[in-house]
């Protein structure tokens, strides 16, 4: 019972006219309870009056008997009609504006490959899918809201992103990069478990709000995940420090700046310190990924392994496509360290 509980209010937090039907019951099973009490008739009589009361039907047979009745009436009118008006008007909108992007063609729920799939409603999805949309990346969100802050060449599938289905509908074995966000760091855990399991080669960052979901992650075995409120809170540390710290980061995640990229040490690499390895690479050296952990290399100086892969910055022309090997895992990857 608790879990079918829980289960409810998680759905009823994230459709809007659910939560107006919730809202409209209570008050029409609180005015039942009342008139019941007030005008002496069973709960089911009750009942029956306020229903046919809410639903502006009003057969009559059933009738206030006094000012407190009346009082009722009233409060069920003014409350359980607008309620209900208001969530009808919602599901109504929704179905039309479903069959409109049908027909316009902009829901396209099959993806050909080689896409970056969000999945979740976090507030940053909008930014974050016309970041990558600009930088000429096709972009997929898979979410249960309207989709009304994307850009148009941004492609929906609205579906429960912590569903089975609709994890299977999106193809993630085919994109090139997957992001996974949510209402709650629940969702983002079921998403990211869901992920592991369909599509475990492909790149994963994982947009969670505290460290220990990410601890929790990494132990499930997904590659890469960001604590947003880390993030944040590291980033306004740094810029006390450095005023510009947080121009820096800024302008290498700018799409028309600098790419990430995250590149297997070469043969000539290995065996060699980092601070060696940074003197002789092409671009900017920021740190080392050995065993899945990032090491910068300021207070120690590690030898580079086989295997190991290397975060590097490189110049990116405004708008050209990104090499073969530059993943947004690997951005979000860098700045998490």
């Amino acid at each position: 019972m608790p879990s079918i509980l829980a289960f409810l209010v998680s759905r009823l937090r994230r459709s809007q006219a659910g939560r107006l039907v919730a809202l409209g019951v209570v008050c029409l099973v609180g005015g039942a309870a009342g008139f019941a009490a007030t005008q002496h008739v069973g709960f089911g009589t009750a009942l029956y009056w306020a229903i046919t009361t809410a639903t502006t039907v009003g057969y009559g047979d059933v009738t206030p008997k006094d000012a407190t009745g009346r009082a009722i009436a009233s409060l069920v009118m003014l409350t359980t009609i607008p309620l209900f008006a208001s969530a009808f008007a919602l599901f109504a909108g929704a179905v039309a504006a479903a069959h409109l992007r049908r027909l316009l063609g902009v829901v396209r729920p099959e993806p050909a490959g080689g896409e970056v799939v969000v999945y979740g409603n976090d507030p940053v999805v909008p930014h974050v899918a016309a970041t990558l949309s600009a930088a000429g990346r096709r972009v997929i969100v898979v979410s249960e809201g309207e989709p009304t802050a994307l850009p148009d060449e941004v492609r929906h599938l609205r579906a429960d992103p912590t569903s089975e289905d609709a994890v299977r509908r999106s193809h993630p074995d085919r994109a090139s990069e997957l992001l996974v966000t949510g209402a709650g760091d629940a969702d983002v855990l079921v998403t990211a478990v869901l992920l592991r399991h369909a599509a475990p080669d492909v790149p994963t960052v994982a947009l969670a709000r505290s460290a220990s979901v990410c601890r929790a992650l990494r132990e499930l075995g997904v590659p890469v995940q960001v604590s947003a409120d880390d993030l944040v809170v590291q980033t306004l540390t740094k810029s006390l420090e450095a005023p510009h710290a947080g121009e820096v980061l800024l302008r290498l995640m700018a799409p028309d700046g600098y790419q990430l990229r995250e590149v297997g040490a070469g043969p000539d690499e290995v065996g060699r310190p980092l601070s060696d390895v940074r003197r002789r690479h092409h671009g900017l050296v920021l740190g080392l990924v050995q065993d899945g952990d990032v090491r910068i290399g300021v207070s120690e100086d590690p030898l580079v392994q086989t295997g190991d892969q290397l975060v590097v910055v490189e110049p990116s022309a405004a708008g050209r496509p990104r090499r073969a090997g530059t993943t947004a895992a690997g951005t979000a990857g860098a700045v998490t360290a």
